[in-house]
């Protein structure tokens, strides 16, 4: 069974106080290892990320939890 491991970035501070988090979910993205997939907590979900990780090769599975707030899990591209 093949498990990812996932780098953790949560941008609900980011998003809360008004600020845009597209560049640090981008630099977090770039900064994965190889295989490695990114666990992203957000106040809303986050759909214009969906096409954008898409495009990159990444899937993405997503869930509320608590309080409205959203968590994605982005799947590496395929090996």
């Amino acid at each position: 069974m093949h498990t990812t491991s996932f780098a953790e970035l949560d941008v609900r501070p980011i998003l809360r106080g008004g600020g845009e988090p597209f560049e640090a979910i981008m630099t977090a993205i770039a900064g994965l290892a190889p295989g490695q997939g990114l666990r992203l907590l957000a106040t809303f979900k986050p759909a214009p990320l969906f096409s954008v990780l898409g495009a990159r090769g990444f899937t993405h599975e997503a869930r509320e939890i608590d309080g409205g707030d959203w968590e994605v899990l982005f799947h590496p591209p395929a090996a």
